[in-house]
């Protein structure tokens, strides 16, 4: 049998072409971008804002404690001087006495404010003068105590006029009383005192006897040592 090479030759051939597309016949797609130049922020003129007015209700009240006020006890609080913006909060402890430790006279605006709440007064003037010339009545302070144990008063107000010496000094008898040790009685005069603590009266409460008190009721229920 005879091959015919050529033909085996020419078949390779056609096997091993590769038909390469022409530029002509090829499909192209483009993808453009058009990229815009930034455009310039726009300013707009300043304008000044302003808060909306705030109403006030004329049926809210400002409650303002007076000067240093304190819960000391159950219906029993101490402070320095009320004024007549203090008045408002004075009002919602519903206050039964007050006890008032200056030997001047109370204020014309206070005095009203007493007699329209039906709250008495209980004035024991004690002198504020500083060290060394201070001056402790003991049978004041204790004419004083009388009143703050006596639940018949509560709730009461003790003040002098800045709620630190005279005031601390009544406190801190009463706290005697309840059995406090000196060291927490000092830490809560000094603690109202501050920088203006004296000595005169630490050692008044010190020295200050209770045994005369001992066969009063207490209506107190806390104590610390």
């Amino acid at each position: 049998m005879k091959i015919d090479h050529n033909l085996h030759q020419e078949q390779e051939e056609k096997e091993q072409t590769v038909v390469i597309p022409s530029e002509e016949n090829m499909c192209r797609t483009i993808e453009v971008a058009i990229i815009e130049p930034p455009s310039q922020p726009q300013v707009l003129p300043a304008v000044k804002l302003t808060p909306p007015p705030t109403t006030v209700n004329d049926d809210e009240e400002m409650f303002i404690p007076p000067l240093n006020f304190a819960m000391v006890d159950n219906g029993i609080f101490r402070s320095g001087f009320p004024n007549s913006t203090n008045f408002s909060f004075l009002q919602s402890l519903s206050l039964r006495s007050i006890i008032y430790l200056c030997p001047e006279p109370y204020p014309e605006a206070n005095t009203d404010f007493l007699m329209a709440n039906g709250i008495q007064l209980y004035q024991f003037g004690i002198d504020g003068a500083k060290e060394p010339f201070v001056n402790i009545p003991e049978d004041t302070i204790r004419e004083a105590l009388k009143v703050v144990i006596d639940a018949r008063n509560h709730p009461l107000l003790i003040h002098c006029k800045r709620g630190k010496h005279r005031t601390g000094c009544l406190v801190g008898c009463l706290r005697k009383l309840q059995r406090w040790c000196l060291t927490s009685v000092f830490d809560e005069y000094q603690r109202f005192a501050a920088a203006k603590a004296r000595i005169s009266d630490q050692r008044f409460m010190e020295l200050f006897d209770t045994s005369s008190f001992k066969h009063l009721p207490m209506p107190f229920s806390c104590s610390k040592s």
